[in-house]
């Protein structure tokens, strides 16, 4: 099977085409593949991968032009042969903390000496990105990006919240939007410490003028919010409730933090009304997994955390088994998971989360991507947004943990 060339432009036309060629594995997430590897006898989860053998594919404009067999490969106008490496979706990681300043390694050696994590560090972090100017942050922001692209990925969703006044969050929010346009408004954080004495004052003004100007200046698709009663810092159902009520009728889509230090309401909160993503899903009981695979909410994981909190890792094998969809992120942040590997976090969920490679492949592609209302795929007519392994089978992001064998293929 192969998937057809776009029609060419007209002589003069600068619109280019590349030749990727000799792929030894193409993961390319498409039903039209996938039916052909169940065909072939392989297991579900592997043939959901829509896997090409000795495979080649054309970009054309940024997009992919044409899928097939290596030997049936059409010309192009420049090509580069990947000498049979695997070439799999960029890593989609749907969960980040990117705009910051400062550094909490000593909250990160204390943990590791036993301190348990409350949420309180998020105020460290906070005083030094309001103390940084937008030069020193957009520094380190485009650093870490150039440090995601290296590891493989190639799309990135970005929140604000280590602002927690207007004027910052909204510079925040514009320095994300100048990397990436997957930005979600999270001012409810935690409660700043000026607020300290009347939370409900800080509700209010995350649900009044700060949302608001938010909403103006066009600053963010999505608002989230830290739902974690057991936190003095975060929020209660009943304030995350209103934050993202009000979020909603501002014509934001929701995402929460929730169910990440023990029990609680926020998986259920998020079902309820509609989130696309809940995030961390670490303490989960039997209604909590009930009301995700009814809802059709996303649980998005994030064992990177996890790894820095010594936290129990969460069931992904429960929820996939409950017809649960399932991402993957890296929750990259200086407090509870300052990595930005997607393949450390796949070989992680493989190893602790009770994940096949295949699945948390997907967790980190697809699924991620559908949080975004993306596809995490590649097919004709996509973007070409590919990375390429070092390996000859996407098997290895978590047979070779610790190994950098992905990056980013074009750009």
């Amino acid at each position: 099977m192969a998937l057809a060339l776009s029609p060419r432009g007209q002589p003069g036309d600068p619109m280019t085409s590349l030749l990727i060629t000799d792929i030894g594995e193409l993961v390319t997430n498409d039903p039209q593949w996938a039916s052909a590897g169940q065909s072939a006898g392989q297991s579900a989860d592997v043939a959901r991968l829509g896997l090409v053998r000795n495979a080649a594919l054309v970009v054309e404009a940024g997009r992919v032009a044409w899928i097939g067999p290596a030997s049936l490969a059409p010309q192009a106008d420049s090509q580069r042969n990947v000498a049979g490496r695997a070439v799999i979706p960029g890593f989609v990681d749907s969960h980040t903390h990117l705009v910051f300043a400062g550094d909490r390694a000593g909250e990160f050696a204390a943990r590791m000496a036993g301190t348990a994590y409350d949420g309180g560090g998020i105020a460290t972090t906070v005083a030094a990105t309001r103390g940084a100017s937008d030069e020193e942050l957009r520094a380190l922001l485009t650093a870490r990006m150039a440090e995601l692209r290296r590891q493989g990925t190639t799309t990135v969703e970005i929140k604000s919240g280590y602002g927690l006044s207007i004027d910052d969050e909204l510079r925040l929010l514009r320095l994300a939007r100048e990397v990436t346009p997957h930005v979600t408004f999270l001012g409810a954080h935690v409660v700043p410490g000026e607020y300290a004495a009347d939370r409900a004052a800080y509700v209010d003004l995350v649900t009044g003028p700060m949302l608001a100007a938010v909403v103006e200046q066009g600053a963010a698709a999505y608002v989230d919010v830290f739902c974690e009663p057991r936190s003095a810092h975060a929020f209660t159902e009943e304030e995350a409730r209103s934050i993202l009520l009000a979020g909603r009728s501002a014509g934001l889509g929701l995402r929460v933090h929730g169910n990440q230090l023990g029990p609680g309401p926020g998986v259920r909160l998020a079902c309820e009304l509609g989130a696309v993503s809940v995030d961390h899903c670490t303490y989960l009981d039997s209604d909590d997994v009930a009301a995700l695979a009814e809802s059709g909410t996303v649980a998005t994981l994030l064992p990177g955390v996890e790894f820095s909190t010594r936290h129990p890792y969460p069931d992904a094998r429960r929820l996939l088994d409950a017809g649960v969809p399932v991402a993957l992120a890296t929750d990259c942040n200086p407090g509870t998971c300052y990595t930005s590997s997607m393949p450390f976090v796949i070989a992680l969920a493989v190893r602790e989360l009770g994940m096949t490679p295949a699945e948390a492949l997907y967790a980190a592609t697809a699924g991620s991507a559908a949080t975004l209302g993306l596809r995490g795929r590649i097919a004709v007519g996509e973007p070409a947004d590919l990375a390429v392994l070092d390996a000859p089978s996407h098997v290895h992001l978590a047979y070779r943990p610790g190994v950098p064998l992905a990056s980013a293929l074009l750009g």
